[in-house]
């Protein structure tokens, strides 16, 4: 049984499971100034936006997917044909250039995701109520279906548990984990906790925190401030970039903190302030600490000088990005408490962090 805990203000009972159960989309779901959010009712959704300035004079159906981003560009379009998403309370076309100054409202009900099948799988459940799930995420597991991938996912899971998902943007997904990321995420359960958990996300008032072992050692904790965008020849990676227009980049912040010293290694705690695509693994490889087991930022694996051949092996064969989220908090949308919730560190983690403790306490001899 998983050692997950809930801590909560109103100290929300939880039933949990076992489990046996990576995204390019941005896992905060955008964080974009001046959106209001209304709460909605039924299937019935609400949002206003208004656009701008670095979107202006951009097709509307480009400018609605920055604002809407929970929203895929397909239903946007259909909903712009239909009028139910209007420019300044005016019809307009998916391919009409609006301006900064604009407002983008949109009243629509939405339908279900026919595509996005139930499969009956086991999921580790930390916390339940009407409105949400808080589900500890394991290894190995792609969080919603994509092309080319339309099963076994954590959404397929969720959609059998929750069939009333089916009707929610994303199945209720509101912010992602990639595929080999483990730990803790929430997932709507209604349209009004979604339209709340995109607003707090989008407001940055989500509370985010990992834990990830990188290379190398610190002097002290720090932040990383520095926008992140696509890469600009490699198509499934992200990338630091000059300033946070190029390549279309969004400002991206990560805090950090000393967890744990080793050797020729760091145990880190990392909290997101900003949620971009791979955004802790692009900040570490940038300031050159890049995360244990991470092939796509650290591709190469490097053998350090002087370590035993068991870290060295440890090193070479962990097979994921380092990375946990163990700790998450945001106010419940319902009941406007605030929520916090933790999880152990995976077993595959901790045996890691074990071997770089042992390998700190071998006797070293002098040649």
């Amino acid at each position: 049984m998983s050692n997950t805990t809930a801590i909560s203000d109103q100290n929300p009972q939880h039933p949990t499971s076992e489990s046996t159960t990576d995204s390019i989309i941005d896992p905060s779901a955008g964080d974009i100034d001046d959106i209001e959010a209304n709460e909605p009712s039924n299937n019935i959704i609400h949002r206003s936006a208004v656009i701008p300035e670095e979107l202006s004079g951009k097709r509307c159906d480009q400018i609605a997917a920055k604002l809407f981003p929970e929203f895929s560009r397909g239903k946007l379009q259909s909903w712009i044909s239909s009028g139910e998403l209007t420019a300044d309370n005016q019809q307009c076309k998916s391919r009409q250039k609006l301006f900064v100054g604009s407002q983008l409202d949109l009243t629509a009900e939405f339908t279900p995701v026919s595509d996005w099948a139930p499969e009956s799988r086991p999921i580790n459940i930390v916390f339940e109520d009407d409105h949400l799930l808080v589900v500890n995420k394991p290894v190995n597991c792609v969080v919603h279906p994509a092309p080319g991938l339309l099963s076994g996912t954590l959404v397929n899971s969720v959609l059998a548990h929750c069939p009333n998902n089916s009707a929610l943007p994303r199945g209720g997904i509101v912010h992602r984990l990639d595929k080999d990321t483990t730990g803790l995420m929430v997932v709507a359960k209604s349209l009004e906790a979604h339209s709340s958990l995109v607003r707090q996300l989008q407001q940055r008032t989500v509370s985010r925190v990992y834990r990830a072992v990188v290379k190398g050692n610190f002097i002290s904790g720090g932040t990383v401030d520095a926008p992140i965008g696509r890469h600009p020849s490699a198509r499934t990676k992200m990338a630091v970039a000059k300033a946070s227009d190029t390549n279309g980049a969004k400002v991206a912040v990560t805090h950090y903190r000393i967890a744990e010293r080793f050797a020729h290694h760091t145990d880190l705690t990392v909290k997101l302030e900003t949620g971009r695509t791979h955004q802790i693994r692009v900040h570490m490889a940038h300031i050159k600490h890049p995360l244990i087991g991470d092939k796509t930022y650290n591709s190469r694996y490097q053998q350090i000088s002087g370590v035993s051949t068991e870290l060295d092996e440890v090193l070479r064969q962990f097979p994921r990005q380092a990375l946990h989220a163990f700790q998450l908090s945001f106010e419940h949308p319902v009941t406007q408490e605030m929520v916090e919730f933790k999880c152990d560190l995976p077993e595959d983690y901790t045996d890691l962090v074990n071997a770089l403790r042992a390998e700190d306490k071998r006797p070293k001899f002098e040649e």
